[in-house]
């Protein structure tokens, strides 16, 4: 006898595909959302120290310590804003398992989830599995505005949680402070709770300023923030982040923690705290990738894409329509098959047939790699 699956509708993620796709054709992976360099040696070798001192086994379930109170340090330094190390910060398997936690923890079945599309894919799986219903908000390009009036028409009675993402993440825009200010009015005198993924929150451009939610008072009393290491300081593949909240939303975060994963790889925790000190290693990192982007762009001024350039994070996006009429699931396959070049379609961050003629690239790569993959954009 066969068990339908919860998620009957998800299959292999578009970035297995194309991850997959690119090994196979020897492409230039601009895929997937991680460097092509490595971390500072400086914090590799503070994760090696920690093992020889002997930080090797079970971690505190909400993190250690000396990592919690350097996280609590930061958002002093950035952002004026205070959680307690001990009851408001617990650290995670990366900030995707932060979200999967906050909405475990507070959504039933019955309950709505507001999202914006085009979105991380993240999201609605986790909303589905606890018998929430996800209701996306499309924005529209090349803008990506959200139209805060349909948001209001969205809340009703049944919204338990509105999830915002900044920077934006696949497609490089921000959020405002009129933005936030929109969203803390909406949800005032509500019992709706607002997870904010923040994980580009040290990746924006042109002089812009994270708004985070804690910024904004009556917003930050019924938010959880999720961010990641991994996407700060180039080393994804450690899967570490951690999760801000007011300790009323953080006990019951952490009763679905203790369960999922416990606790989080301890040595690089230890590593992670000790590097956290020097303030540098994260205040620099907007400048770092805006040199990136703006080499990418200025490579690929040739081609036949049009662009706007990203806002923040380390994805640009590329209008194609002035090439093919293709759709963008079809042609970021051929690219890799027939210009070893891998990229992924904007069309799949959506819950509907839409074909918006855009591509996604990573440009969180060597000058080499932006070089090369430049080359074969330009002859597209």
């Amino acid at each position: 006898m066969l068990h339908p699956s919860k998620l009957p509708h998800i299959g292999t993620t578009i970035f297995t595909v194309m991850n997959h796709l690119a090994k196979k054709y020897d492409a230039i992976n601009l895929s997937q959302g991680f460097p092509d360099f490595s971390p500072d040696r400086k914090l590799i070798d503070l994760v090696t120290k920690a093992m020889y001192s002997g930080y090797n086994q079970y971690a505190p379930m909400a993190g250690n310590m000396e990592l919690r109170e350097a996280i609590a340090k930061k958002y002093d330094v950035l952002y004026k804003s205070s959680y307690h190390p001990e009851t408001e910060i617990t650290v995670t398997a990366g900030a995707t398992q932060a979200i999967f936690c906050a909405i475990s923890a507070f959504v039933k079945p019955g309950d709505e989830v507001i999202i914006f599309r085009p979105a991380y894919d993240c999201y609605e799986p986790a909303i589905a599995l606890n018998g929430g219903k996800a209701i996306s908000i499309t924005l529209d390009g090349p803008e990506y505005q959200v139209n805060w009036n349909s948001v209001k028409e969205a809340i009703n009675d049944r919204t338990k949680m509105i999830v915002i993402n900044t920077p934006q993440n696949p497609i490089g825009t921000i959020f405002s402070d009129k933005d936030l200010m929109q969203l803390q009015a909406l949800t005032k005198d509500t019992n709706i709770i607002v997870l904010s993924d923040e994980v580009y929150e040290h990746i924006v451009f042109d002089g812009a300023i994270h708004q985070s939610v804690c910024l904004f008072p009556d917003l930050k009393a019924r938010s959880f923030v999720a961010a990641s290491f991994g996407k700060t300081f180039h080393n994804t593949g450690w899967k570490v982040g951690y999760c801000c909240a007011p300790k009323v939303l953080m006990d019951a975060f952490r009763k679905v923690h203790q369960f999922n994963v416990f606790c989080i790889n301890h040595p690089t925790q230890k590593a992670l705290a000790d590097y956290l000190e020097e303030p540098s290693h994260y205040m620099e990192l907007s400048g770092f990738y805006q040199k990136k982007r703006d080499l990418f762009l200025d490579l690929i001024k040739p081609s036949r894409f049009r662009f706007t350039p990203s806002k923040g994070t380390y994805f640009q996006l590329l209008d194609y329509s002035a090439i093919t009429q293709e759709g963008d699931v079809d042609l970021a396959k051929r690219l890799v098959k027939e210009k070893q070049l891998a990229s992924i379609p904007l069309s799949v961050f959506y819950n509907k047939d839409i074909n918006n003629k855009v591509l996604r690239f990573c440009f969180a790569k060597t000058d080499d790699t932006l070089k090369r993959a430049a080359d074969i954009i330009n002859t597209i």
